[in-house]
């Protein structure tokens, strides 16, 4: 194996310390051809669909014919002038923390599917001198289908690395408090802006209940994130729910759906209800489609009157500080520069002593 490595390195300059956060992923365009190469790439993963790789590659390619010209449209209805909304708040997100981190640190975002890739971002950093890393996924709830499949390509890309960097990986924050705080926060916002509605709804994103039954906590991460935040908010047991969505194929997921909830709901003569999606660090095409035009027609149709979505905490101020304090914590003993310098001054008289 040839391994990657600079030209043009220098074993006396000085470590820096970088910090990658990563999310799932977004086509580069909403267009059928884009949406084929980012689902191929996402599908592929077996982390995301554990089904025999020869069956499922008869399935997907099926899939890569059908769905891509469906999704593009869906994608087309969230784009904005700049690009999709989840890069465009992952970007912002990680702007805002090297402004509040300082210029000891360097920042950079990713995404696990699509562009800018993993591997991008950290030959990226390791180019600027990084040689400690955090890696911080912006998944609260720790999952294979999410945060293991982002350890993987860490791990991937770290295999063909003559030098590899110290590294820290944050594998989730479902029950930190600035995390709980910062959700509870954006909760209280709107109702001040919009009253309570009979029923909070919090929806996460759903995986198949075969993987819970084989060992994966995410299932009990996310009760455990709603049991703190009506914890925290007061909120008696019947005026909350806790759902899931986005399910894919015809297999059994985790329930209750979020979909036949709301149209539950709204059958049952319950008039208002406002939804949080509290696994999604940035809003994207499962909150501003499928949460707040889809699902909304299905609480309305079913006779509800008033569907409030509330907004994911994308780059707000509570967001930043949120991420930051475990950013932080995650640092915690990387801070000092007294070792790595008296580190660099030896390297540095080694080489000298070589020379």
């Amino acid at each position: 194996m040839t391994y990657s490595g600079r030209n043009d390195f220098n074993h006396s300059e000085k470590p820096r310390i970088g910090v990658l956060i990563t999310n799932l992923g977004t086509p580069d365009a909403p267009t059928a051809s884009a949406l084929r190469r980012y689902l191929k790439e996402f599908l592929s993963d077996p982390r995301v669909v554990e089904v025999p790789r020869l069956l499922w590659w008869f399935i997907l390619r099926v899939i890569l014919l059908i769905r891509p010209a469906r999704s593009a449209k869906s994608y087309a209805s969230v784009w904005t002038a700049d690009g999709s909304p989840l890069a465009l708040h992952t970007k912002a997100q990680a702007l805002k923390l090297q402004n509040l981190l300082g210029n000891d640190y360097l920042v950079a975002s990713a995404m696990r599917y699509g562009n800018p890739s993993i591997k991008s971002q950290l030959d990226g950093l390791l180019q600027q001198g990084v040689r400690k890393l955090l890696v911080l996924p912006l998944y609260p709830q720790y999952s294979a289908t999410t945060t293991a499949s982002t350890f993987d390509a860490l791990s991937q890309h770290f295999q063909t690395l003559r030098w590899l960097p110290a590294l820290r990986f944050v594998d989730g924050y479902h029950n930190h408090p600035a995390y709980i705080d910062a959700i509870c926060s954006s909760i209280r916002q709107h109702w001040q802006n919009h009253g309570r509605a009979d029923t909070l709804i919090f929806s996460y994103h759903g995986i198949p209940k075969r993987y819970l039954n084989s060992g994966d906590p995410y299932h009990c991460h996310c009760h455990n994130t709603s049991r703190l935040i009506a914890e925290k908010l007061e909120l008696s047991e019947n005026t909350f729910l806790t759902c899931f969505q986005s399910r894919f194929g015809r297999e059994e997921w985790l329930t209750p759906y979020t979909d036949h909830t709301l149209m539950d709901l709204g059958k049952s003569g319950t008039k208002k209800v406002q939804i949080i999606c509290p696994g999604f660090s940035a809003d994207c095409l499962e909150t501003l489609e499928e949460i707040e035009v889809e699902n909304r027609d299905y609480f309305l149709e079913a006779g509800g009157e008033t569907f409030e979505y509330i907004p994911a905490l994308n780059a707000s101020e509570e967001h930043i500080h949120c991420l930051s304090t475990i950013i932080k914590e995650n640092l915690s003993g990387w801070e000092c520069t007294n070792v790595d310098t008296a580190l660099q001054a030896s390297l540095a008289q080694d080489m000298k002593l070589k020379q």
